[in-house]
């Protein structure tokens, strides 16, 4: 499983950076386009996507490998 993709504010924008990372992997005008490109690294290597707001809070996570945790089938 590869690092998980953390799509973050910039002064100029928006930028996806692996965990733990010293520098960011890319830079996007839109917060929109961030989250793609995490997208597609995250699928390539099996990760997740971590998608910050402009404060620095996380608002929403992806998986897109094993999930850890997997949502439980819901039974009707």
């Amino acid at each position: 499983m590869g690092k998980n993709q953390h799509v973050v504010k910039r002064s100029n924008g928006w930028a996806v950076r692996g965990e733990r990372n010293k520098k960011d992997t890319s830079h996007h005008p839109t917060q929109a386009e961030a989250i793609e490109r995490a997208r597609e690294i995250a699928i390539n290597q099996q990760s997740e996507v971590v998608i910050h707001r402009r404060n620095d809070e996380i608002r929403d996570k992806n998986s897109y490998g094993k999930d850890p945790c997997p949502p439980k089938d819901k039974k009707h």
